[in-house]
């Protein structure tokens, strides 16, 4: 697997933790597998992972003229992004802190050779 296209969505308002449980369904999948399990998982960060994968494939179908039904999820990172820091009051004039986490998708696919 030489030719491998890439995509990175930045920013996203998803908890890391929350985006890495759609990311373990796809990784090592068929890009047609990977598009079938985002597509019907109900969470906030499958939808931007399934718009990260297809920004991936068509950039390795453009750049590589690499074939949609080959290619492979060789790789997929939800790193964490910056945190808004938020406050809720609490008794007594006290104050809680909230942290807003934010994430950096990457997702990288390739031809798969074998075939």
């Amino acid at each position: 697997m030489s030719e491998r296209g890439r995509a990175v969505t930045k920013y996203i308002r998803v908890p890391p933790r929350k985006a890495r449980l759609a990311a373990g369904l796809i990784r090592g999948l068929l890009v047609e597998e990977a598009m079938a399990q985002l597509t019907f998982c109900n969470t906030k960060g499958a939808k931007h992972l399934k718009k990260t994968l297809n920004s991936a494939v068509a950039n390795a179908e453009m750049e590589f003229d690499a074939r949609r039904d080959l290619l492979k999820v060789v790789e997929v990172r939800v790193d964490e992004g910056p945190r808004l820091k938020r406050a809720k009051s609490k008794a007594r004039g006290g104050r809680a802190p909230i942290l807003k986490r934010m994430s950096h998708f990457t997702v990288v696919v390739g031809e798969d050779k074998q075939e």
